[in-house]
């Protein structure tokens, strides 16, 4: 069973995200968390490249307070098991950077500054301790784990 969803929204870029799905704007790099309730994608509908997030039992957006920045675009997402963790790339001066964004302090960390090289397509792990990515900062893409460490609060299924 396949469902199709056009995602639709508003203009502008407001604190209110969008309020219904269907769109003719350009929506892509669909990600699901691993409880399959939330949906995250980078959309185009507000003239830059932001990242939004919908509730597919809820059937309606979650807003993303300090996710997206105006000097920035925001690309491949994805999330944790319930979606607490949000993983994406941000390039704000040309340079991509692993960010990740936690919903309930809403506050995001860089956690690839120091790369060399470099990172594309970062993937966070269910429990939101580990980012897996590729780098190419030894001349060829690799693939490099970042362990947020043991003292992080975990993503556990509710």
């Amino acid at each position: 069973m396949a469902i199709s969803l056009g995602l639709g929204g508003c203009a502008g870029r407001g604190p209110e995200p969008p309020v219904a799905l269907d769109s003719y704007y350009r929506d892509q790099q669909p990600a699901l968390s691993g409880d399959g309730r939330l949906l995250a994608f980078v959309s185009g509908r507000d003239g830059t490249q932001s990242i939004l997030l919908y509730d597919l039992q809820r059937q309606q957006f979650i807003n993303l307070p300090n996710l997206n920045r105006d000097d920035a675009i925001a690309e491949s997402p994805s999330l944790s098991y319930s979606g607490r963790y949000l993983v994406y790339l941000a390039s704000d001066r040309g340079r991509p950077e692993i960010e990740l964004y936690d919903r309930i302090t809403r506050r995001t960390q860089v956690l690839s500054s120091g790369y060399r090289g470099w990172v594309r397509h970062p993937r966070i792990s269910p429990d939101g301790r580990y980012i897996v990515f590729q780098t190419g900062r030894r001349g060829q893409w690799d693939i490099e784990i970042i362990d947020r460490g043991p003292n992080v609060e975990l993503d556990r299924r509710q």
